[in-house]
């Protein structure tokens, strides 16, 4: 009897489909730069080009912040270590206590750390799965079909724990039916997504009342970005972490610093599973003094009015970016943009004419986004000056019509 294979993710087929892109953007250019920083928020690369990187996470432009360079190297020497290799459930070292125990006391939440956000959506995700959140009641498990791939990743396991299904983009509906047919519904999927916009928290939170839905959110774009505390844009319409929802962040995002966040609530009844078996909790390493003394850095700013003034410079050129360039997601509150392309072929085409002229934007296409969806990442971020977002829009504006110019010409000439 032949077993079933592919049921939730088909990495052979996705390499099949992906890789032509991905060798052309290879010999264009826009893979493989190494780079070190230079002045006025650009980069060097190994041929001596610079640029300024518009793809960049660091929303609030705090990754070479010397305040936070100065506390990771000043962590490092005053613990003596870069690491102590040891599973941080028997032996940690009292740094790590310090900054979770400020985490749960800024944010208002249960928080812990892992070495990134994949690992703590791999401690997190099966545990979901199996029951363990929703007091001993195997999930219906949904994964909305634009989830992130850290997400995604873990969808083999869960489907080892409890039926798992993916449903289209946003679709409350289908979130609202399956509640009404099962006994306990999960719904997993990013607050503010990768490719842009965002999940209908609030009617998602209408459902977690009505049905006791339990939701699961990977915020990672929107952590430090929004909200009075940096919060991010699920907390800020749950102003109190319920025990039936659990968010994953990144903070080498906005947050500036290193590794991954797992927020649950104070009153949660399965913190000590949590800790004893979520995988990586018990058997990985964890944040090292470094990123410690970084996200430590970051809190500060976060506890300042700094960081208002940060995101209103932030608002201010995602604002003016949707003047110069709209796209499907132009007015929402999302620093992240995807201006459409026609093909694989002319996102990575402009995207290397665009890199020539001094400024960095990913062409994304299969898997990165659907196949039919080819287009050039922009991400805004605070530190970026006006005259550079006019100057990258421009820029972008002539390529595009320079390409479309050509592709018509080429339409013109065939037999």
């Amino acid at each position: 009897m032949s077993e079933q294979r592919n049921l939730f993710i088909n990495t052979t087929r996705t390499i099949e489909l992906g890789s032509a892109s991905w060798q052309l953007a290879q010999e264009s250019g826009l893979t493989d730069r190494s780079v070190v920083h230079y002045p006025s928020s650009r980069l060097r690369d190994q041929n001596g080009h610079v640029f300024m990187n518009m793809c960049s996470c660091s929303y609030l432009g705090l990754e070479i912040d010397e305040r936070l360079v100065q506390r990771a190297a000043r962590y490092v020497l005053d613990c003596g270590t870069v690491n102590l290799p040891t599973s941080r459930i028997r032996i940690r070292l009292r740094e790590l206590d310090e900054l979770e125990d400020a985490l749960s006391s800024h944010f208002d939440c249960q928080a812990f750390t892992a070495t990134s956000c994949s690992a703590g959506i791999v401690a997190s995700l099966p545990l979901l799965a199996a029951g363990i959140f929703t007091n001993g009641v195997r999930p219906y498990l949904i994964f909305d079909k634009h989830a992130h791939f850290a997400l995604n990743q873990v969808k083999a396991i869960c489907g080892d724990e409890t039926q798992v299904t993916t449903c289209a983009h946003n679709d409350v509906q289908l979130i609202e039916d399956a509640c009404k047919r099962h006994r306990q519904v999960a719904y997993v999927a990013d607050g503010a997504y990768s490719m842009g916009g965002s999940a209908p928290i609030e009617q998602l939170l209408i459902l977690q009342e009505k049905y006791g839905l339990f939701l699961y959110f990977d915020d990672s774009h929107s952590l430090s970005a929004y909200g009075k505390k940096g919060e991010g844009v699920v907390r800020m319409l749950m102003p109190e972490l319920n025990s039936r929802t659990i968010l994953v962040y990144s903070l080498a995002k906005a947050f500036a610093a290193n590794g991954g966040a797992i927020f649950m609530s104070r009153q949660a009844s399965y913190l000590k599973e949590f800790r004893r078996f979520g995988g990586p909790m018990s058997y990985s390493q964890y944040l090292n003094p470094a990123a410690i003394g970084a996200a430590m850095a970051s809190l500060e700013i976060h506890r300042s009015a700094e960081l208002a003034t940060l995101q209103r410079r932030l608002a201010d050129n995602i604002a003016l970016f949707d003047q110069l360039v709209p796209t499907e997601h132009t007015g929402t509150p999302s620093p992240i943009r995807i201006v459409p392309m026609a093909s694989p072929h002319m996102a990575v085409k402009v995207s290397e004419a665009v890199f020539q002229q001094g400024y960095y934007t990913s062409a994304v296409f299969f898997p990165i986004v659907a196949r039919n969806k080819s287009g050039l990442r922009v991400m805004l971020r605070a530190d970026m000056a006006e005259k550079d977002v006019r100057s990258f829009c421009s820029i972008i504006a002539q390529q595009i019509q320079q390409c479309d110019g050509e592709l018509a010409c080429q339409a013109e000439v065939r037999p």
